[in-house]
């Protein structure tokens, strides 16, 4: 049997569990660059705000009503985080699935303990983070994504959902994990309206038709695990960094300078995981909502002689193929760095004319150090133009918009709660 953890609207919930004043108001948290939903408490869907919406088209008697937040999402995975380890410690195996879900492995558990010990782990979650939070439970990782669906509107707020139980034949197949819109009409023209439904069609019929994923998705609906949990994530095989400007970039100093940030960004993920990149992608964007205005949106790649996690190598590459795709005249809104053909860092492959370089996973590990113990941007390159000022750094002008950003309530000492 799997269960399925899931915190409820979690980037309002983390917003709201730190500030007591949100409590109960609508809530909405915006995109990068504050430009858009990308998460809203209930309050904020009963006044019609959709996910997505652009923030300067919501009307403006409905906008008076919410409060918005910058995504924080630093703080967000800290919580995630947080919550994963609560649930290691009452359960045999986890799996992360996203920052606000996951599995949750109840082999070995008596099937009679399944529900008490869910609503335990509820429990402790708000209590020791303030999420509010479901569990569903099945057989399957799709049975148990089904369950945590009903777990939302149920009292207790777990529920299990076994193959022969009667709410699949009133549960909507597009709420089926896996199913999308598209699908959903195609299902609905062959008389395939239910979860229910979809799992009691002839299974050949259902593969010819669909392929074989939701014929999986049939096979997991009918108590079939066809998709095992994962404790450890699997290894990334593409690395990306990118942003909205602040502004409309029209200056190739500061392009570069932004193309600089999301490298060395880049670079520290890539090492966080003890990987290396064979490639580096580069791109570049004008602001698509401006149609008076040109448009130009290229992008170039470019294979490295060696697999490389060291960032002054990277940051050479990344600047280069910017600089050769930059053109004056245009007013550039996002850009954004992928390193590519990812491989652990102990595969090296030696090179006729070049050794190994000792001494650059040596100077890469004193830098993710620094940072690590004195805070990120504590030691970095110059040409992020990002400066010390005071005891912070002083934003360059490209820098994203947050105007409406939580303070780093668990990752900043000096931001920390003060209680009086």
């Amino acid at each position: 049997m799997i269960a399925l953890q899931d915190g409820n609207n979690f980037y309002c919930s983390v917003e709201a569990s730190f500030d007591p004043r949100l409590r109960g108001k609508p809530v909405c948290v915006a995109s990068s660059g504050d430009g858009c939903v990308i998460a809203r408490d209930a309050l904020s869907k009963k006044l019609g705000v959709p996910m997505g919406a652009p923030i300067h088209q919501i009307p403006p008697d409905v906008r008076r009503q919410i409060t918005f937040r910058s995504a924080n999402f630093a703080l967000y995975g800290d919580i995630s985080a947080r919550i994963a380890s609560i649930l290691r410690g009452l359960f045999p195996a986890i799996e992360q699935y996203s920052i606000d879900e996951n599995f949750i492995d109840l082999a070995g558990i008596p099937s009679k303990d399944h529900e008490r010990l869910a609503a335990e782990a509820r429990a402790r979650i708000f209590k020791w983070t303030g999420i509010p939070s479901c569990v569903g439970i099945g057989p399957t990782k799709t049975l148990a994504k089904l369950s945590n669906k009903r777990a939302k509107s149920s009292i207790s707020g777990v529920v299990t959902t076994m193959p022969d139980d009667p709410a699949l034949l009133t549960y909507p197949v597009e709420d089926v994990w896996g199913v999308g819109r598209k699908l959903t009409a195609r299902l609905g023209a062959d008389g395939i309206l239910t979860a229910g439904d979809l799992a009691a069609t002839d299974v050949d019929t259902l593969r010819s038709r669909y392929g074989v994923v939701l014929a999986r998705t049939q096979r997991e609906l009918q108590g079939i695990p066809c998709a095992e949990l994962e404790e450890h994530e699997p290894q990334r095989k593409e690395i990306m960094v990118s942003r909205t400007f602040g502004k409309d970039i029209t200056s190739q100093t500061e392009l570069m300078q932004a193309i600089a940030t999301f490298a060395q960004r880049a670079c520290e993920k890539l090492r966080s995981r003890q990987l290396q990149a064979a490639g580096v992608w580069v791109f570049i964007q004008t602001n698509p909502f401006k149609q008076n205005l040109p448009q130009y949106n290229p992008s170039k790649s470019f294979r490295l002689l060696m697999p490389s996690a060291d960032t002054r190598e990277i940051l050479m590459v990344a600047q280069g193929l910017a600089k050769a795709m930059f053109r004056p005249g245009y007013g550039y809104k996002k850009a954004g760095v992928s390193l590519l053909d990812l491989s652990h860092m102990d595969i090296q492959q030696g090179d006729l004319f070049a050794g190994i370089d000792q001494r650059s996973k040596a100077i890469m590990e004193v830098m993710d150090r620094t940072n690590q113990k004195f805070g990120r941007g504590s030691m970095g390159f110059a040409s992020t133009a990002w400066r010390p000022k005071g005891k912070s750094l002083e934003k360059p002008a490209w820098s994203v918009k947050r105007d409406m950003l939580s303070p780093a309530y668990t990752t900043d000492w000096k931001q920390l709660i003060r209680v009086r």
